[in-house]
């Protein structure tokens, strides 16, 4: 239904076939260089495995025969297709960490990561849109000034410090919400949610601003002015339409990010999402979970890609073909 929307919309057969092969390159490389820099990484996935079971003596010839049953003894490029070939037929290897396949251990953490990006996200545009709006034309007053200085400081916070301050705060000093975590619900989701959207919200306010004070000293605004046309008609007719196209892509961007997980604010809230468990795979040497969900960021910020790059084509009638 989306590929129709689009190729009704604004895309013609080849557009979306070139597209689509780019796409599938792009996954190629990129499944090969992490793969490569998994395979050079220290550690010993095998004993990795081993250590798990403390109670277990395994002698250096049981090692090597569960190392040749994982075929991890093979030439790198033999390895390489053997698991490429298993991931174009959806089999993406089995977690030991987490004792079941890759794919449901995605499965599994994507709604929350899901989640926490819509939460935050959301947040962010209910106070960088009006905000950044409104400081641009009110532009050197007192309250742009106030939100500057604010917008600098979250931007210039860092996400693990403001978490930490968070949770040291409303969940230690009030006793407001759990410091505990590890289970998706309301109350864990308010704080990572507050985290993410506090430094989004700092930094998209800036753009918004920025935006806008571009387009309003655009000659159209200039000539509208001129003929009589009112401040509120040409802010929200003229002026806010031109202004958020290029918004749009920092918001695809920032939006992709989410979904590949916030590690370090689901590390200090212990919220069960793909930062939180890559992680995870990458402290236990977990390389088949890493290469899973590495590779499913790359796909998740290229589609986003595409749709942004299209959605262009069909808000701005000056990018398509023949003004239609």
């Amino acid at each position: 239904m989306f590929v129709y929307y689009l190729r009704r919309k604004t895309l013609k057969p080849k557009q979306l076939a070139l597209r689509l092969v780019e796409m599938v390159i792009v996954l190629l490389g990129i499944s090969f260089i992490t793969f490569c820099l998994v395979m050079l990484s220290p550690g010993d996935p095998v004993r990795q495995m081993i250590a798990g079971n403390e109670d277990i003596v395994v002698s250096q010839l049981e090692i090597d025969a569960l190392r040749h049953e994982l075929e991890l003894d093979q030439p790198f490029i033999y390895q390489y297709l053997d698991w490429l070939g298993r991931v174009l037929h959806g089999n993406f290897g089995f977690s030991y960490l987490m004792k079941k396949p890759v794919l449901d251990a995605i499965l599994e953490a994507l709604p929350a990561t899901l989640l926490l990006a819509c939460s935050s996200s959301i947040f962010m545009l209910v106070f960088s849109v009006p905000l950044g709006i409104y400081t641009a034309v009110r532009q050197n007053s007192r309250f742009d000034y106030i939100v500057r200085l604010f917008s600098f400081a979250g931007v210039s916070i860092p996400n693990f410090w403001m978490g930490l301050m968070l949770l040291w705060l409303f969940g230690l000093k009030l006793n407001l919400f759990s410091i505990i975590g590890g289970t998706i619900s309301l109350e864990n989701l308010v704080l990572p949610t507050v985290t993410l959207g506090i430094v989004m919200t700092s930094k998209f306010t800036r753009q918004v601003r920025a935006a806008v004070l571009e387009e309003l000293q655009q000659d159209y605004v200039m000539g509208a002015r001129a003929r009589g046309i009112s401040e509120s008609q040409i802010l929200w007719k003229e002026v806010l339409p031109n202004a958020f196209l290029p918004l749009i892509t920092l918001f695809g961007l920032a939006f992709g990010s989410l979904l590949g997980g916030a590690a370090v604010v689901e590390i200090i809230f212990s919220w069960p999402g793909l930062g939180y468990m890559i992680v995870q795979a990458i402290t236990y040497r977990d390389f088949l979970t890493v290469q899973a969900v590495v590779l499913w960021i790359a796909f998740m910020y290229m589609v986003i890609n595409i749709i942004i790059d299209f959605s262009y084509q069909h808000l701005d009638p000056r990018l398509r073909k023949g003004g239609r």
